[in-house]
């Protein structure tokens, strides 16, 4: 079997391969590189030995069987007997679900999540989020410290498990994307730095030292990262990639790192012949992100759309500390520019960032299902100080509006797991680290980040406590009773719905026509021939729909038809789709 690896910068390089020592030879046609022959299998350990150091895995490992400190084993895909032909499922018309494999279920495998895909094909979902999967140190985490980004977390089943959920999932007509973290690795378990310049100091991030995208030695890092993202894609039969904050990936070269990822992913879409797409986390409000690289952009398919989620939250909750100050001040009116612009900071100013932010969108070009709406992601939850989901302090009536927002926008909707049915489970942040000094720094740092915000210390769950990890995990008895199963059902219905309206899934920004009132709580908007109105106060509203007939397609509570003055009377903290002739 042939091996290789890059490490310009040793004098030698040797290959230890299930007890075998071999010397590794330069590669003549690529500098940096070394390659060799040994006697290797499907599940064969090895690692590779720089200047007589100690045995290393491989970058560019399939799998890290006892954890990223050991040896790494080949992994042969061809020997997966594939179950599902599949053509895939393209971003257009897509509702995403967004699940952390350790957490969905108790026992936190893939297996296990596989067992449960049921659920999300009766909810009606198109494609599953997964978060990120690569190794890190323990069993248990949010996976954003990972490395090994070629490799598949152990404990959750590595790399058959995934093969089996994909197919699965597939056999149930769900699309796969994972969540990909390219803008750092670990720090615990990252061996990257003993082999090449995988990262710069030429630029900082909010983990230290770069990735290195535009420094001496960057092109084979590209090529690194590249490759990760198409193995995923092509050995996994997976249908997209979430990249996680891509605004840290610090890139001054012409060619932007992005560019060149998304122009690979259409060339393996071409030659796959299925729909590949690429999903942005990015903090800019850059429209070139989402933009054709044909027209100057840099051709990511979709982004995140922070933005929407805030205006939606500072309306339900009320909330404006930190960035939702932004929103706070008049959330209907926000969420009414958001719904309308794609974008709420556009170019204007933001008193968070104490400056303006953002850049328009071309409304008449860009679609609308570039960009991801939702309520409550890993992020929004897991990051408040108690992990607390919005059940937690709104009424099913409340909750009911927020799966209206998501589920008749202009956007893609994105769910994040327990959400379809109210989960009365938090969704804490926890740790596994096996490095005592970095567990106790986490643990210290979490504390002092909320003790600015007025929390105490034993308020805030200590990361590396099992518990919090086992509190995190959903409870599958709660969707069989109330209020979660009537909350499950709507769910069910306006998914439907997005499937049964061609208007809702219009892609058109500029179509979409909003009214609000901020002192009575509402808000309506027209989306073709369909009427939603959301109704976010405590009494009942009267919202002018027009005197034109209309049939109800779903509502949280009964409401009859408009009067003569084309006023809609809906109950508070309530919400209702319409068909209007």
């Amino acid at each position: 079997m042939q091996f290789e690896v890059w490490a310009p910068q040793a004098e030698r390089v040797a290959l230890e391969c299930d007890g075998a020592v071999s010397a590794l030879q330069r590669d003549p046609r690529r500098a940096g590189w070394w390659t060799g022959e040994a006697e290797a299998r499907d599940g064969s350990r090895y690692g590779f030995a720089l200047d007589g150091g100690p045995v290393l895995p491989d970058p560019r490992s399939r799998r890290q069987p006892d954890g990223p400190d050991g040896p790494s084993a080949v992994v042969d895909h061809s020997r997966y007997a594939w179950q599902v032909p599949w053509a895939g499922r393209p971003l257009p018309g897509a509702v995403l679900y967004e699940l952390h494999v350790g957490t969905y279920t108790p026992e936190g495998t893939l297996d296990a999540a596989a067992e449960r895909l049921d659920h999300l094909a009766e909810l009606g979902v198109t494609h599953v989020e997964l978060m990120p999967l690569c190794p890190f140190p323990g069993r248990h985490g949010w996976g954003y410290d990972g490395v090994a980004p070629w490799a598949v977390h152990e404990p959750y089943g590595g790399p058959e498990a995934l093969r089996r959920f994909v197919d699965r999932a597939h056999a149930r007509g769900l699309g796969v994307v994972l969540d990909v973290v390219h803008n750092h690795l670990g720090p615990s378990g990252n061996h990257l730095p003993s082999f090449g310049p995988y990262f710069t100091d030429t630029h900082h991030t909010p983990w230290g030292s770069a990735v290195n995208l535009d420094a001496p030695g960057s092109d084979e890092v590209r090529a690194y990262f590249v490759g990760s993202a198409l193995a995923w894609l092509r050995d996994y039969r997976l249908d997209g990639l979430r990249l996680d904050a891509v605004h840290t990936l610090v890139d001054t070269r012409a060619l932007h790192f992005l560019e060149e990822l998304s122009a690979a992913v259409d060339a393996l879409a071409d030659e796959a012949g299925r729909p590949l797409f690429l999903i942005a986390e990015s903090d800019l409000n850059d429209p070139r992100l989402i933009t054709p690289r044909e027209e100057g952009g840099l051709g990511l398919h979709a982004q995140w759309s922070d933005d929407f989620h805030h205006c939606v939250h500072a309306a339900l909750t009320g909330e404006s500390q930190g960035y939702y100050a932004d929103f706070a001040r008049a959330p209907l009116a926000a969420l009414a520019r958001s719904l309308t612009h794609g974008y709420f900071h556009d170019g204007t100013y933001s008193g968070f960032r104490e400056r303006h932010h953002g850049r328009p969108l071309d409304r008449a070009r860009v679609p609308a299902y570039r960009l991801l709406g939702y309520s409550q992601t890993h992020d929004q939850v897991g990051n408040r100080a108690q992990g607390d989901r919005l059940a937690a302090q709104l009424s099913p009536g409340l909750l009911a509006c927020a799966a209206a927002l998501v589920l008749t926008a202009p956007f893609t909707p994105m769910l994040f797991m327990g959400e379809e049915w109210g989960a009365g489970t938090p969704w804490q942040y926890f740790t596994d680290h096996t490095d005592p000094g970095l567990a106790e720094a986490v643990r210290r740092g979490r504390r002092r980040e909320f003790a600015a915000h007025g929390w105490a210390e034993d308020e805030v769950p200590d990361p590396q406590d099992p518990a919090t990890r086992d509190r995190s995990c959903l409870d599958w008895s709660e969707p069989e009773r109330e209020p979660h199963a009537g909350l499950l059902d709507w769910y069910r219905r306006l998914i439907a719905l997005r499937r049964e309206q061609p208007d809702l899934t219009n892609p058109g920004l500029g179509d979409l026509r909003v009214a609000h009132d901020a002192d009575a709580g509402w808000l309506a908007f027209r989306r073709g021939d369909v009427r939603v109105a959301v109704n976010l106060g405590p009494k009942t509203a009267a919202i002018p729909l027009g005197s034109r007939p209309v049939r109800v397609l779903a509502a949280w509570e009964p409401v009859g038809e408009p009067g003569p003055d084309g006023l809609l009377h809906v109950p508070g903290e309530s919400c209702v789709v319409l068909e209007q002739d």
